[in-house]
Order: structure tokens, then C-alpha cells, then sequence
């Protein structure tokens, strides 16, 4: 079982810190400049950091996907550099698992910082898991901080309320400012001044189980499938799974699937709560998504019998803005007798010096 108090939390951010830029998947800003720079400036202004580069982060696409042991390097030299506090993905993709077997994992503990970043990131949040560190899921440079016209104000509160504030018992209140999906080319820069349309919230979905708590693990559907049965799985035993789809919409037999997989090994009746973020996918209906509620409740409640298990959907993170930030290896409150998660203890650390 994962022991929240063994892990070690990175000091917090703070005004006028140094983050770097790191490019740990698809070649982003070289394929889109002109989105990363934006990204780049609008997450500088909002959060009142400065972002520095690695040596690869702007690298060709291809140069890059032919050289997964740089992208690992540029990590690896992003948390030995000590003027720097903080990381931040600068997109996704789906090929972190090749940086894997390049990470030195001890170092990395040595050197606590925020990381942060979603989507093909959870394989970096995985390792750095499995190297002891609490990491945050949340936005990345081109999607999130990159928002057209601006971050959303949910997304910036999420990011400050888990990278910036050591405060613990905080209550994760659900987005009321609706919600987007629309897909915008970026290759076309006028569209960064368009404002994507947002859809009506319409809440969480409650869907049953006992008041529950656990430590916090997860992130996207298709990168945890990819590294189920090697070591770089997480232990589960006691764990709110934190679980979200990609832009390419799997459908709910695939969510299906998965749980299975988990009911097959054994992790899904050592979970202590299950989180299912809203649907991802610019083309998914959202007359669709109840859809992903009953196969869930499918195989949690009609085959694997798990009552108990609280299991809370269409929720705030992962591919549809605006995005929370989870604090990924801490602690979270599940009551659905009260509609409340909680997380009591903070994810970074006090500042010293």
C-alpha cells in the first residue's frame, strides 16, 4: 500500500520561481511554436514564474521521437538543476514509456520539485511515484496554460491551491463555469484570440458506495493501460483510482475493459474509491457520456459486486477544460453522503530558505 506519509513532498512554488519547460512526449513546440509561446507567456504572467527551456524542448518531432533517452536527460537535468523549482510538461502524447528505462529514479527523490503536467504525463508521474515524490496532475504549456484568451480561472485556482499553498483539509468544489471541449486548429494563430464556446456544468455524478479514503493514484486510461503488468504499475491496494479518457475518446467499452483487467488481478476490490473524470474527445456527443457511467457501474456493482466502492463521475480533470490539479500519492476523502472529496493534507512541502 502506498504510504502518503513516506512520500516526499516537493517544496511549494512561489512568485518569481524558476520552472522549466520540458518536452518529455510529442514534439509540441517545434509542430506548434506559436502556441507554446503563448502558453509559455500566459503561465509566466499568471502564476508569476519564469519558465526556462531544456536543451531538447523545442527539438524536431522526429528528432525527438527517435531520441526518448534526450527527453529523459532533459528531465533528469531539470531536477538536478537547483535554481530550478518546478516542471511543467509542455504537451502529451504517447510515447513517455520509451523515456522510462533512461530515469534515475533515486536522484529524482533526492531532488524534489512540482511536476507538473497531464495526459501521456502519467507515465512521468508514475516513475516519479514509484521514485517516492508526490507530482500533480493538472495543465500542461499547450493545453491549459495555453487556453485561448487566457487560462480559465478554475485552472489557475486548481494549480495555485496544489502547487503553491501547503494548506491542508481543502474541499475540491466542482467547476460552475462550464465546461469545453471545441477543438480550435492551432496551427492557425488567429484562433488563439477565440474564445472556445463552454457547455452548461451540469454537476458530479454520485454513484453510490460508502464513505471511503485512500491515498491518490491515476491519471489517463490509455497510459496506465500501457504499462499494466510491468513495474512500473502502481500498487493500488488502498487507492482512490483517479481515472480520465484522451482527446481520442475511447468509448465506454474500453473504461469497460479496463476495470475488468483491474477486477481480473485483484486491484479493483483493493480500491478504496474510484474518480472518472468527464469524457474526452472534441467529436464525443455529450448524450454519450452517461454512457461511460453504466459500464462502470456495470462491472463495479453488476460484476464485481463492489457496493461499497464510492464511484464519483464526470468530474473536473484531465481532457476537458477547465481542469483541476490533483496532488497525486497524497491522501483524498471520498463522502458521498455529502457529495464532498477532500484532500487533508497538502501536496508540497512549507518553503525553507
Amino acid at each position: 500500500m502506498i504510504d502518503p506519509a513516506r512520500l516526499v513532498r516537493p517544496p511549494a512554488l512561489a512568485t518569481g520561481d524558476t520552472v522549466a519547460a520540458v518536452t518529455m512526449s510529442w514534439g509540441g513546440p517545434a509542430a506548434f511554436p506559436d502556441r507554446y509561446e503563448v502558453g509559455v507567456r500566459q503561465l509566466e504572467d499568471a502564476l508569476g514564474v519564469r519558465v526556462v527551456e531544456m536543451p531538447h524542448t523545442r527539438a524536431d518531432p522526429a528528432w525527438l521521437a527517435a531520441n526518448p533517452r534526450a527527453r529523459a536527460d532533459d528531465l533528469l537535468a531539470a531536477f538536478a538543476d537547483p535554481s530550478i523549482r518546478g516542471i511543467v510538461a509542455t504537451i502529451g502524447g504517447d510515447d513517455s514509456i520509451r523515456c522510462l528505462p533512461f530515469l534515475d529514479l533515486p536522484m529524482i527523490r533526492a531532488n524534489p520539485k512540482v511536476v507538473l503536467g497531464f495526459s501521456d504525463t502519467t507515465v512521468t508521474h508514475l516513475a516519479c511515484l514509484r521514485a517516492g515524490l508526490v507530482t500533480f496532475y493538472g495543465p500542461a504549456i499547450m493545453a491549459g496554460f495555453a487556453e485561448n484568451g487566457g487560462p480559465h480561472t478554475y485552472t489557475l485556482q486548481g494549480v495555485r491551491a496544489a502547487t503553491f499553498e501547503p494548506s491542508p483539509d481543502r474541499v475540491w468544489a466542482p467547476n460552475e463555469d462550464g465546461w469545453t471541449v471545441e477543438h480550435l486548429d492551432w496551427g492557425n494563430p488567429a484562433n488563439q484570440e477565440r474564445i472556445r464556446s463552454l457547455r452548461p456544468t451540469t454537476g458530479w455524478r454520485w454513484l453510490g458506495g460508502d464513505p471511503s479514503a485512500g491515498p491518490l493514484v491515476g491519471g489517463c486510461l490509455e497510459p496506465l493501460d500501457w504499462v499494466r503488468g510491468t513495474e512500473w504499475w502502481p500498487d493500488l491496494d488502498g487507492a482512490v483510482l483517479a481515472l480520465e479518457t484522451s482527446e481520442e475518446a475511447p468509448p465506454p467499452a474500453s473504461v469497460a475493459r479496463f476495470l475488468r483487467s483491474l477486477a481480473a488481478s485483484g486491484d479493483l476490490a483493493r480500491l478504496a474509491g474510484l474518480l472518472f473524470a468527464r469524457p474526452g474527445g472534441p467529436d464525443l456527443p455529450v448524450a454519450d457520456h452517461p454512457a461511460y457511467d453504466e459500464a462502470i457501474l456495470g462491472v463495479i456493482r453488476d460484476e464485481a459486486r463492489l457496493e461499497h466502492l464510492p464511484v464519483v463521475t464526470g468530474m473536473d480533470f484531465g481532457h476537458t477544460d477547465p481542469m483541476w490539479t490533483l496532488a497525486l500519492g497524497t491522501s483524498v476523502e471520498i463522502d458521498p453522503s455529502t457529495a464532498t472529496v477532500r484532500f487533508p493534507e497538502p501536496g508540497v512541502a512549507e518553503r525553507v530558505g
